[in-house]
């Protein structure tokens, strides 16, 4: 089984992307091609996380409309942007848009290999994240209702007293659950819960629930 890291290759140009795909075998990647950005977003459905190698200039659809198309859909696959005409505005936006790189053609297979791998590094990185993530989840899913809304309040900050009042329950009960909650868990402390559910939301805790 190939386990070559898929590249998609988007350029208008046919001979471009002969080009880029031998170089890119070369290199020891899996070059998906299209024609356009209308190609490309027709089977985006199907095709596995990778690097995308972007011509910026395009009939139809430009490179800089498919990445608003692409970030409006929440997609976050690093993007390398391409011109052969250095247009120094067209590479801000791009940037902006959150391109990793941007290469004049002709560029060097050197220039290419340094950009997919940073490109690599980060969908690397955006895998260890989502796994990270997903497991939290999970941990927090086993947890009762009530076990849930206790460590809620306990993660917004509340104290057992404030928690037990907004729930109408003793402080006796919260403390139970909470208990209970932390041993399912197996979590020691309010700081290790309050990283744990920022992990499964994916958002940095807030300075106040640091250790």
């Amino acid at each position: 089984m190939d386990n070559s890291p898929p590249v998609h290759v988007i350029d208008d140009d046919r001979e471009m992307r002969l080009s880029l795909a031998l170089l890119l075998k070369s290199m020891g990647f899996a070059p998906l091609s299209f024609a356009g950005a209308a190609d490309f977003l027709d089977r985006l459905g199907g095709l596995p996380p990778g690097p995308i190698l972007l011509d910026v200039r395009m009939p139809h659809i430009d490179g800089l409309s498919l990445m608003e198309t692409l970030a409006g859909r929440g997609l976050e696959w690093p993007v390398i942007i391409m011109t052969g005409h250095g247009d120094v505005p067209m590479a801000v936006k791009a940037m902006k848009l959150g391109a990793i790189e941007f290469l004049e053609k002709p560029f060097t297979p050197a220039a290419l290999g340094g950009a997919l791998g940073q490109a690599c590094g980060i969908l690397e990185h955006a895998d260890r994240l989502t796994a990270l993530r997903n497991e939290a989840r999970a941990s927090l899913a086993r947890l009762t209702r009530r076990e849930s809304q206790i460590v809620e309040g306990i993660v917004t900050g509340l104290s057992n007293k404030a928690n037990a009042h907004a729930l109408g329950l003793s402080v006796r009960t919260v403390e139970m659950h909470r208990r209970n909650a932390m041993r399912k868990l197996g979590l020691r402390s309010v700081s290790d819960l309050v990283r744990l559910a920022a992990t499964a939301a994916s958002l940095p805790p807030e300075p106040w629930m640091a250790s």
